[in-house]
């Protein structure tokens, strides 16, 4: 039987037999349920910037400020919400539904920039950006500690290998690492030494960062050969830091252990996590 047939021979019945369905169509709409809280997922980008030892009033008025006003020119954007803690800020930046994630990113590294001339000097690295969903959490942890290595070591293969091998893993969004402890020198200068050598702090700040630094040295030329001049001037532990000479007195020269202790640190000492009673790192995994 050719069901075309029956439909073309009667075209009455055909014809109410659609209005029937196009009737009783409209009408189950009506009756459609509408989800109170969809799932949408809203293209986000998160920025963050960090500035040791500020506070959050010089963080705002250094850091969010001149990131704001370039964030502002970017089409699509919904709002932006900032927060300014200690040493640290982070700004989310929230777009239309339209947008695309990618050329919203695109825009945001072209502001990030354009800001650079904006932002203080002695920012340690330029502030980093990152897509991010906000309704996702994470659903896999994974704790790190030894008994052997330091928190820092540990820190250091845990962030830099584990953290980046398993984010290119098929589905894995982003890898946080929570309790963050980063290897850091501390020198925790004297006042009464400072003052018995006639020395401020400013210049044992800029006596340190003049020692640790790794720039190109020169050439030696000669009448038939040039040589170049290598010079590793990267300070990588306390045990190197300490006979840095701060400063001349007396023809005399000021080594830094003279004036101050220093220690093998990390760059936050009040920002720890434990593990069944052990200092560890935590990688949540999204």
């Amino acid at each position: 039987m050719n069901l075309s047939r029956f439909f073309i021979g009667r075209p009455v019945a055909t014809a109410l037999l659609m209005l029937g369905i196009m009737v009783a169509g409209l009408m189950s709409y009506r009756s459609l349920p509408v989800a109170d809280l969809p799932s949408v997922d809203f293209p986000t980008i998160m920025v963050r910037a960090s500035m040791s030892g500020a506070s959050p009033e010089t963080m705002a008025a250094s850091v969010a400020i001149p990131l704001e006003k370039q964030f502002s020119t970017i089409a699509g954007l919904d709002s932006m919400t900032s927060v300014n803690a200690l040493g640290s800020t982070r700004i989310v930046l929230q777009f239309s539904l339209e947008r695309d994630i990618d050329a919203a990113a695109q825009d945001v590294q072209t502001a990030l920039a354009a800001s650079q001339r904006s932002l203080p000097d002695d920012m340690p690295e330029p502030p980093g950006m990152r897509k991010v969903n906000p309704a996702d959490s994470a659903i896999f942890y994974l704790a790190l500690n030894s008994d052997t290595m330091r928190i820092s070591d540990v820190n250091e293969y845990g962030e830099n290998f584990m953290a980046q091998r398993i984010s290119m893993i098929q589905g894995v969004a982003q890898v946080d690492v929570y309790g963050s402890q980063k290897y850091a020198t501390r020198v925790q200068v004297d006042p009464q030494a400072l003052a018995a050598v006639n020395l401020g702090l400013d210049e044992v700040a800029a006596a340190l960062r003049s020692g640790n630094t790794n720039l190109p040295v020169g050439v030696i030329q000669g009448s038939n050969r040039e040589y170049t001049i290598q010079s590793s001037g990267k300070l990588m532990s306390a045990d190197e830091f300490r006979p840095l000479i701060v400063t001349w007195r007396n023809g005399a020269p000021v080594r830094l252990d003279a004036i101050a202790n220093v220690v093998d640190s990390v760059e936050n000492d009040q920002r720890r996590s434990w593990y069944n009673g052990k200092r560890s790192l935590v990688l949540a995994i999204q």
